[in-house]
């Protein structure tokens, strides 16, 4: 198998300007070259991963992290649309979220997400997620390359 030879490309769906910048810090330490792309509701996130709009020369993602608790479009929904999509439904979906709740862990699995992560507090804390994410995602998973 080749070597990877371009960034890994990451759709941020999240609607928290705190939690985007600490996600965006986190992966700027990153020791696997990857472009970061930030939309603040689900209805974006869908126009993004369809090109549309202000999206149209978006590139598809190879990895989506998406908050559930998102304005506009609940991130359930967005789940749910794109993984029933021919075209999305490859796309690893990492569920990261604030809610411990037992029944949106439950949900978001019923919905094929590909993991469900709890949004940890603090910034040294969330290195250590994207560190993981890194390590597992872009180091011991093969991932589909974008059509």
């Amino acid at each position: 198998m080749t070597k990877r030879v371009r960034p890994i490309e990451i759709l941020l769906v999240e609607d928290n300007p705190a939690d985007v910048d600490l996600i965006l810090e986190s992966f700027e330490e990153s020791t696997t070259p990857s472009r970061l792309h930030t939309v603040s509701n689900g209805e974006l996130a869908l126009q993004f991963l369809n090109r549309e709009g202000d999206y149209a020369e978006a590139v598809q993602p190879d990895i989506i992290l998406l908050d559930l608790n998102l304005p506009r479009m609940d991130g359930r929904d967005v789940l749910a649309v794109v993984k029933s999509d021919p075209q999305l439904m490859h796309i690893p979906v990492l569920v990261l979220t604030s809610s411990e709740a037992e029944k949106d862990v439950r949900d978001c699995y019923q919905l094929h997400a590909n993991c469900y992560i709890i949004k940890p507090a603090g910034l040294k804390h969330f290195y250590q997620v994207a560190r993981t994410i890194e390590d597992f995602w872009f180091g011991v998973a093969v991932l589909p390359v974008p059509p």
